[in-house]
């Protein structure tokens, strides 16, 4: 089974916040999956749903975003899951607006969340997907938690089909393929 954890923080004051894009992004797979995010286990919502021949679980974890590890954790065990069954999808403030990464291993950089993860589960060793929010403006603690302006919030929601074809593409055929898709191609200098 895969298990697809959206990145946030959980309370209706947090709901619009640009820290909360791994929520958002759960939340329209949610409804492109036809899933139901209703279920508390492992301190986090979840539903299931099957793609591809294969099961998968959305997570949002209801422990704030420096604790996420926690949930994370809580939910491997209880499925009998492996770090690389994750996908952790996460705001990620160095990205741009509308660009989304998806790397198979990597550090956390200055996101509590994946530092939270990384931590718990003793490996850097699970896919996650980055959504850009960027460019920061000011201080990072406090970009995150500003809600996204409306035009910003318009631009994300258009980003998240892509994502998700992107995710389809994860769950049938593996990272490499999803990342194929997703990933930003460099520029030919000719």
């Amino acid at each position: 089974m895969r298990i697809l954890v959206g990145l946030g923080n959980p309370g209706p004051e947090y709901a619009g916040t640009r820290h909360n894009a791994g929520f958002r992004a759960v939340d329209h797979l949610a409804g492109r999956f036809g899933v139901g995010i209703r279920r508390l286990e492992g301190k986090a919502l979840t539903g299931r749903g099957t793609f591809g021949g294969g099961e998968f679980l959305l997570a949002k974890p209801q422990t704030f975003m420096n604790l996420s590890g926690s949930s994370v954790e809580a939910l491997l065990r209880i499925h009998g899951a492996f770090p690389g069954d994750l996908l952790v999808l996460c705001d990620d403030l160095d990205l741009p607006l509308g660009q989304l990464r998806l790397r198979r291993t990597g550090g956390a950089g200055t996101h509590k969340g994946l530092r939270s993860i990384l931590e718990t589960l003793g490996t850097p060793d699970f896919p996650r997907l980055r959504i850009g929010i960027g460019p920061q403006e000011g201080d990072s603690a406090d970009f995150v938690l500003q809600p996204f302006p409306p035009g910003d919030l318009v631009a994300l929601d258009a980003l998240l089909p892509r994502m998700a074809e992107g995710v389809e593409r994860f769950l049938a055929e593996g990272p490499e393929a999803a990342m194929l898709l997703l990933n930003p191609r460099p520029t030919s200098s000719v």
